[in-house]
């Protein structure tokens, strides 16, 4: 039977689609994912092999993707569903194929206590890059975050309650660390909770924002808020229009130019994505790639955007 919600939830996850929606191994999630106390220990153990066989090839290593995610979904409301949020949401369509499928119960990254899941993630930090220090102890270690250009709304805004409770944890964490990773592609205006994108603003593939200045604001919260070094770790656009990818680039670049010269220890940018990607529940449809991809043949077609990067980087000067 068809959904009579499904059309307003798929609207809003494929906005979302680009966020982390993780997987992991199916012995770890039966044996309940980051909430079991063991978890750590096992994750350890991960990061010490990886990094015996892999280390001596890494630049930075980092021992979590959007750790963040589950607490950045709670502030996103779906309209037309009771005003239930998208996590809950998550939570309940997990938990109903799970039993269509009669499938044994599993943690996620969704299913479960969301606070003691950022309990058993930090820990697994800490943990894993301990393990990574002991094989290689100069191989810089971090985390990237899940980072919106979080802006006030004009009225009953909690956008300083939506920081401490999405980042708050990391970024104090992030203070200990050798870099931390930042993933931005818009902002969100924040009322009691996210609100929907201004009327008439100019959106892209999977639904966000084009605003390309969210980089320069978030570089500069983070590099406020931590002391540490900082990685653009993420960032880009979904369109199909090139021409608009290389404004964002140019726009977001400039940006952070501007931060760098205001004295910002600024590592690196990467851009999100060198191809055409698989963007989890949007499929292949959304354009990320600066290298388009012919799914037919696989020909890769340099686009506009990637020669204006690489300009960029050969004369470090935009």
């Amino acid at each position: 039977m068809k959904d009579e919600k499904a059309p307003v939830a798929e609207s809003t996850l494929k906005r979302l689609s680009r966020r982390s929606l993780s997987s992991m191994p199916r012995w770890f999630a039966v044996k309940g994912g980051w909430q079991n106390p063991a978890a750590a220990d096992l994750y350890a153990r991960f990061c010490e092999k990886a990094t015996r066989h892999l280390g001596d090839l890494v630049g930075y290593a980092s021992t979590f993707n959007e750790p963040d995610v589950p607490q950045l979904l709670n502030w996103i409301n779906l309209p037309g569903n009771g005003g239930a949020n998208l996590i809950d949401t998550l939570r309940q369509s997990l938990t109903r194929v799970r039993k269509q499928l009669n499938a044994p119960e599993f943690a996620s990254f969704f299913i479960g206590d969301g606070n003691k899941i950022r309990d058993g993630l930090l820990a697994a930090h800490h943990k894993g890059k301990a393990a990574m220090k002991s094989v290689r102890s100069d191989m810089p270690v971090g985390f990237n975050l899940a980072m919106t250009d979080d802006q006030p709304a004009p009225e009953d805004s909690h956008v300083e309650e939506r920081r401490a409770d999405v980042y708050g944890p990391w970024l104090e964490v992030a203070k200990q660390e050798d870099y931390l990773g930042v993933q931005t592609y818009s902002r969100a205006i924040v009322g009691k909770k996210d609100l929907p994108v201004p009327k008439g603003a100019e959106t892209t593939q999977v639904g966000w924002e084009f605003y390309p200045e969210c980089v320069e604001h978030v570089v500069r919260y983070a590099s406020k808020a931590t002391g540490v070094p900082i990685i653009v770790t993420e960032n880009g656009i979904a369109t199909i229009d090139d021409r608009r990818r290389v404004e964002y680039v140019q726009r977001a670049l400039t940006g952070l130019k501007s931060a760098i010269d205001d004295g910002v220890d600024v590592r690196g940018y990467v851009a999100w994505s060198l191809l055409d990607n698989f963007e989890w529940m949007s499929g292949f449809e959304p354009k990320f790639g600066i290298v388009a991809v012919d799914r037919a043949t696989q020909r890769r077609t340099i686009k506009p955007s990637a020669a204006v990067l690489g300009n960029i980087a050969r004369t470090n000067s935009l």
